[in-house]
């Protein structure tokens, strides 16, 4: 097959790498990729959110398949674009990739769907936002309904700093993605990401994984997309993760099929989970980014076959073959992010570090200048191990960014440190 991923972060190099170890993959292009993607597979430039040029560059390479990565595509509406020219598509259609794009959305299908979610308001201006935090208390969480990057949610732990996120959101900080703006109740516990494969009817888990997604030690400091991940997840237990199926997951997808909006592709559902119950925090249409990374590597080839399968609705059929054992990634970062940060600084020591089923730096922000790789974005590189335990794969992970030449960047030390 010839193979399209749309793309050009960590996410998208772990995918290109999985597909690539699939011996019915013929040609692979991913758009726009990144220095790392460029090493394994054809690159191009292309506007991934333009629908109309995205199908007529597929038509001219003769693509079979389109893997869509990010979640600014999906929402344009691009896989539906080339669903209407013909192609096989692994992605969600726009209506139901509103279950990322818009959050007071997924609270109106949680709701109907009798999903357990955290309690919830939802406010257009800012001043009724501000009324209700402060008749509510702190800790409460401040969400952009739109799409963000990854970075639309504030978890604020006191009423001053709910108030300046309600503050900050109506006045623009996220764009359009804070016109509207959700307020939750704050949730204990502890969050894990539950994702699986749907084809329109049929559901296939296919891991767990958990994330890092504040920016310093300890989970202290701003939201960040993603410090780094381990996977599997060991508070997302068999009984936990049947629960979150039975009660979240189906439901769910249920009802977005009663509503005619069928839901095909990857759902990645964020889950805080207390005394053994989950409830929802999230739903993303596409994998986590870095979470995909440690996903791809525990599932290699077959992760291919899997996305194909939900393409074609062949998921009834499936089956997901998994190795005992354990991947974590470990996010390199430009010096200021998630706040300001420069680019163009060279990163050394990459051709020096293994690079095999067990061993992998996923890049993300990279491009290449004068030969040289060098950082073009905040998070840089995803350095990735597999082992036999946790343990090995972070000792195997942090072992490599030792051996990364790069001053202008930093990184947690941390990774995986709720499980171990």
């Amino acid at each position: 097959m010839n193979i399209l991923i749309l793309g050009g972060g960590g996410r998208e190099h772990a995918l290109a790498w999985a597909v690539m170890q699939n011996p019915k993959c013929d040609k692979l292009i991913v758009a726009p990729g990144n220095a790392g993607i460029a090493q394994i597979a054809e690159c191009a430039r292309l506007d991934i959110e333009d629908g109309g040029a995205v199908a007529e560059f597929a038509g001219e390479n003769a693509i079979d398949f389109v893997i869509i990565g990010p979640e600014a595509p999906l929402a344009a509406g691009v896989a539906d674009r080339l669903r209407e020219a013909g192609f096989l598509v692994f992605g969600p259609s726009a209506a139901a990739a509103r279950l990322e794009a818009s959050k007071s959305f997924t609270k109106e299908i949680c709701d109907a769907a009798g999903a357990p979610t955290a309690a919830y308001a939802r406010f257009t201006e800012a001043g009724p936002a501000r009324d209700y935090i402060r008749a509510q208390g702190a800790p409460i969480v401040v969400k952009a309904d739109g799409l963000a990057a990854g970075k639309g949610v504030i978890v604020a732990m006191d009423e001053a700093e709910a108030l300046a996120a309600v503050d900050e959101m109506f006045g623009g900080a996220f764009g359009g993605a804070g016109a509207e703006v959700v307020i939750e109740e704050f949730m204990a516990g502890e969050e894990a990401s539950l994702f699986v494969l749907v084809d329109g009817e049929e559901v296939l888990t296919i891991g767990t994984a958990q994330d890092h997604k504040r920016v310093g030690e300890g989970d202290t400091g701003p939201n960040t997309g993603g410090m780094g991940a381990y996977a599997p997840a060991p508070v997302l237990s068999a009984e936990v993760e049947a629960r979150a199926m039975e009660g979240i997951v189906r439901p769910t997808m249920a009802e977005m099929a009663r509503r005619g909006t069928p839901f095909q592709g990857v759902l990645y559902a964020g889950l805080m989970i207390q005394d053994g119950k989950p409830r929802l925090v999230e739903y993303n249409v596409r994998f986590g980014d870095p979470e995909c990374q440690v996903l791809m590597m525990r599932l290699g080839a077959q992760a291919m076959d899997l996305m194909h399968a939900a393409a074609e609705g062949r998921l009834g059929a499936a089956r997901v073959n998994w190795a005992d054992d354990h991947a974590l990634t470990v996010v390199m970062a430009a010096r200021g992010y998630p706040g300001a940060y420069e680019k163009g600084s060279a990163i050394g020591g990459l051709d020096d570090l293994p690079e095999d089923a067990g061993h992998m730096v996923f890049h993300a922000g990279t491009a290449v200048e004068s030969g040289r790789v060098v950082a073009s974005g905040g998070r840089v590189l995803n350095v990735t191990a597999r082992g036999a335990s946790l343990r090995e794969a972070r000792d195997r992970a942090y072992a490599m960014v030792e051996g990364i030449d790069w001053p202008e960047g930093f990184w947690r030390s941390d990774i995986g440190w709720r499980a171990l």
